[in-house]
């Protein structure tokens, strides 16, 4: 009998990036982002975040601005495991091809702005969750845990015991947070021009909790008491006389928590002519070690630390989480008095960020999965705004984001896929200086299918076909004292 391998993956390594933006960065921070989303050329009170050069051409004084989002996500992996002489996933309800979805859920995300502005100087703050965002939940667990247990039934079939079925209790659940506190201050050289110097300290806190248990197989095999019914793996495999296999079929739990915390260095200018604005922002790299606090039942680490399936989440161990440097570049134009329209670029260097090793199929060796990218994310956006009276406004917009992950990123733990995003809301001036916004915010993702020939170390063709929705409410409150 082969060597089973139960945990032949790199568990709940999951990827929660709830709101817009690249893959660890959100850039929806403000709800005149959701209501027009090009927002890239602002001198609003949201350019703090969009466009900090911006800032220098508000009008004097103090300005703070207080919002809230509610997102809701679904990840849903459709996969298939298993061919006319091995059943795979059948073993376990019928159907060689399952779907496991998964539940995202942020109910609300805050964020705070402040502005100071006296002559030439602009000072700004912003807080808020710049990465993760939300909590994923995979009540069933996944296609890469289940398809090890359903190994089980060929290869005991192939030791000349009768075994058709399996069955398996399958958890997980990941959060993951960046929090981000920006300060800053821009300076107006001349009526065109003006520049930005500050920098964001960002802490992260991630959890993750899942586990593998009851696994069950149905051997019939009379000489050992074995009738076919649904028994142990574990008390299977000791009957046989295999302790090796059976601790590889015990109970196995993770409970691991992350944090750590890095400063992202920002640059900016801005250029106003007229009725013409051009703002410009570059993010730099930013270094994340995180570091685990783990509990739960692991396996031991094996010698060769290659074959380590839980290196990354070991007590102690820090690994590399990385946020890409990112470059922005928007322009906007006052088509009328009452009708503004903008545009912006979005370029994340991914290629360049650290992030924790997985192994590659090829050669078997561990490198940083951004080896997996092929280029950086691109985003393109759009938006108008419309003043349809003294007190309110409409905006919508949009925006293409397309990433240049590989088939080998691309995990049912951790997947991004390109998408469309379109935002459409209102802002109310409810008061003298108080302007109330609302807006609404979502995603259509496309599909990826990745097809593997040896799906998650099985030797077995297999195809995860990954797809996603995302909506997301948001208000908010800006205040010109």
């Amino acid at each position: 009998m082969r060597k089973l391998s139960l945990i032949s993956i790199f568990m709940l390594i999951v990827s929660i990036p709830t709101f817009a933006g690249g893959l660890l960065t959100n850039t929806n921070q403000h709800i005149l982002f959701l209501r027009m989303l090009a927002r890239d050329a602002s001198t609003q009170i949201d350019a703090v975040y969009s466009n900090p050069a911006g800032t220098a051409f508000m009008q004097d004084g103090f300005y703070v601005s207080l919002n809230g989002q509610s997102a809701a996500q679904t990840r849903t992996i459709h996969s298939t495991f298993g061919n006319e002489k091995f059943p795979g996933f059948a073993g376990f309800g019928g159907n060689q091809t399952k779907m496991y979805k998964g539940e995202a859920s942020a109910p609300f995300v805050p964020s705070a702005f402040a502005v100071y502005k006296k002559d030439k100087w602009a000072f700004s703050a912003n807080f808020a969750v710049t990465g993760g965002g939300g909590k994923a939940t995979f009540n069933e667990g996944l296609g890469s845990f289940e398809s090890q247990v359903a190994m089980i039934p060929g290869l005991l079939a192939k030791a000349g015991i009768p075994t058709n079925q399996y069955s398996v209790n399958s958890y997980m659940e990941g959060k993951q947070y960046i929090f981000g506190l920006q300060l800053g201050a821009a300076y107006r050289i001349n009526d065109y021009l003006s520049v930005f110097g500050g920098a964001r300290v960002n802490y992260v806190s991630n959890a993750y909790y899942g586990y593998l248990k009851d696994i069950k197989v149905n051997p019939n095999m009379p000489a050992l008491g074995l009738d076919g019914s649904m028994v142990s793996a574990q008390d299977v495999f000791n009957k046989l006389g295999k302790p090796e296999y059976a601790a590889m079929a015990a109970d196995i739990e993770l409970d691991c928590e992350q944090s750590g915390w890095g400063i992202t260095p920002i640059i900016g200018a801005d250029f106003k002519k007229g009725k013409w604005n051009v703002g410009v922002k570059y993010e730099f790299l930013t270094n994340l070690n995180i570091e685990n606090k783990t509990k739960g039942t692991l396996p031991g680490a094996p010698a060769n630390p290659k074959d380590d399936k839980f290196a990354n989440y070991r007590h102690g161990v820090n690994t590399p989480q990385d946020v890409p440097s990112l470059l922005t570049v928007g322009v906007s134009y006052e088509i009328l008095p009452v009708l503004r329209a903008s545009v912006g670029y979005h370029h994340f260097f991914d290629t360049h960020a650290e992030m924790a090793t997985v192994q590659d199929p090829s050669t078997g060796e561990l490198i940083g999965k951004q080896n997996f990218i092929g280029n950086g994310t691109n985003e393109y956006l759009a938006g108008l705004e419309w003043d349809v009276c003294k007190w309110a406004q409409v905006s919508a917009g949009m925006q293409r984001t397309k990433y240049g992950v590989k088939d080998n990123f691309q995990t049912d733990m951790s997947f991004s896929l390109s998408s469309y995003s379109f935002g459409l809301g209102a802002g109310f001036d409810v008061a003298k200086n108080l302007k109330l916004n609302v807006a609404y915010f979502w995603t259509n993702y496309d599909n990826y299918e990745k097809i593997s020939a040896n799906y998650n170390g099985t030797g077995i063709a297999g195809t995860d076909v990954f797809s996603r929705t995302n909506k997301v409410f948001g208000i908010g409150l800006d205040y010109k004292f």
